[in-house]
């Protein structure tokens, strides 16, 4: 045995993986070149790894669930054959009009086709909510009700919609409760299909970015936009919604998050391949960011639902993946297998969160309606 294979083996007892097992989780190495790259090149190097077909695992999820679980990553990062700087992240504004555009470039326009074989009919890239439904075209409309009962919509209402995607919610709220809606994104593979799908609806879809919006608003949400915004930016994304929201009105935040601060962003893998210029936040981040500004009336973590949507996309994903292999290739294919599982295995785990926020300005007289009603619920 090699010595880099040892020290391989070493981090990995701890999270329960064999190299060359014969369980579900276990990893099977091809290259043994793979042992120095992950050690050098930490998580980079081993998604680079399995791109390039160095290594597999039956079941990529689970082995993710094991590695997160057993915080074996964080342990990496204190090898001495393990060196990685942060000071660049220091520097740098991640979530900048310039960086942003690179990370919408990099991924929401990577191809509409990609999305449709792999999204709900509706397409919502984002979290679904998995209470007493078994699939993904119910969780995804489970979620985009649960979002307009928290906003208590009303027909008239102006809603602002940051970063909204292909228009999903735009369509659901305005279709259900009779709201005035206006999306804003960056991404114009996602304006043009929103506008579709939105068109004879009171919607309008812009090319805007959060910090350009004009106008006062009845309620404003930002349904997976928030990790784009980044930690310069945080205190910015509040003061906008602060200036634009009327005195009674309602904000909510539908964002991933974790639970430790970081100020470098996401995974390396996933920087560089699949999310670039993003920074999933903590509780004490995003507190800082709403301090003396705004008011916080709920707080909900739906963590272990994403975990479920991640696996249904995948399942979409690799049962679709004929109708574009011709237009992508292998390696991108397992790519995408990586980020899907990866994270299906760190929300079971919990190392990742998604969060439900609703916020006011001055808090709600006599407290929040929704919280009331769940509350009551739940007695007797």
């Amino acid at each position: 045995m090699t010595p880099l294979k040892k020290i391989f083996e070493e981090f990995f007892q701890a999270a329960d993986i064999q190299i060359d097992g014969q369980r579900p989780w276990d990893i099977r190495v091809s290259n043994p070149k793979f042992y120095r790259r992950f050690l050098t090149c930490g998580t980079l190097g081993l998604g680079e790894a399995y791109m390039e077909n160095w290594w597999d695992c039956e079941s990529l999820d689970q082995m993710m669930y094991r590695v997160a679980k057993s915080r074996i990553f964080t342990k990496l990062r204190k090898h001495p054959r393990f060196v990685v700087s942060k000071l660049w992240a220091g520097v740098f504004n991640l979530g900048s009009r310039r960086n942003a555009k690179i990370g919408v470039r990099t991924h929401y326009d990577i191809g509409n086709d990609l999305f449709r074989i792999m999204l709900d009919p509706r397409m919502t890239y984002t979290c679904g909510y998995w209470n007493g439904v078994d699939h993904l075209d119910e969780a995804q409309t489970n979620k985009l009700e649960l979002i307009c009962r928290k906003l208590e919509l009303k027909p008239g209402l102006k809603v602002l919609d940051i970063g909204c995607g292909w228009g999903s919610f735009a369509k659901y709220a305005a279709e259900r409760y009779g709201v005035e809606v206006l999306g804003i994104t960056i991404s114009d593979e996602q304006i043009n299909l929103a506008r579709e799908l939105c068109r004879g609806l009171p919607v309008q879809i812009e090319n805007r970015d959060y910090r350009d919006v004009t106008g006062r608003f009845d309620r404003i949400l930002s349904v997976g936009m928030f990790e784009h915004v980044c930690l310069q930016n945080h205190r910015t994304y509040m003061e906008t919604v602060h200036r634009h929201l009327t005195e009674d009105g309602i904000s909510l935040l539908h964002t991933i998050g974790r639970d430790n601060s970081l100020k470098t962003g996401n995974d390396k893998f996933i920087k560089k391949y699949v999310f670039p210029n993003t920074l999933v936040p903590s509780v004490a981040q995003i507190g800082n960011a709403i301090d003396s500004l705004l008011v916080m009336e709920d707080w909900e973590n739906l963590s272990t639902d994403y975990a479920k949507t991640l696996r249904a996309w995948f399942y979409n994903f690799e049962r679709g993946w004929g109708e574009i292999e011709s237009a992508y290739g292998a390696q991108f294919y397992r790519m995408w297998k990586y980020y899907l599982l990866m994270h299906a295995g760190f929300y079971q785990a919990r190392r990742l969160q998604l969060w439900q926020i609703v916020l006011t300005k001055n808090g709600l007289p006599g407290g929040y309606a929704w919280q009331k009603q769940r509350r009551m619920s739940h007695v007797g």
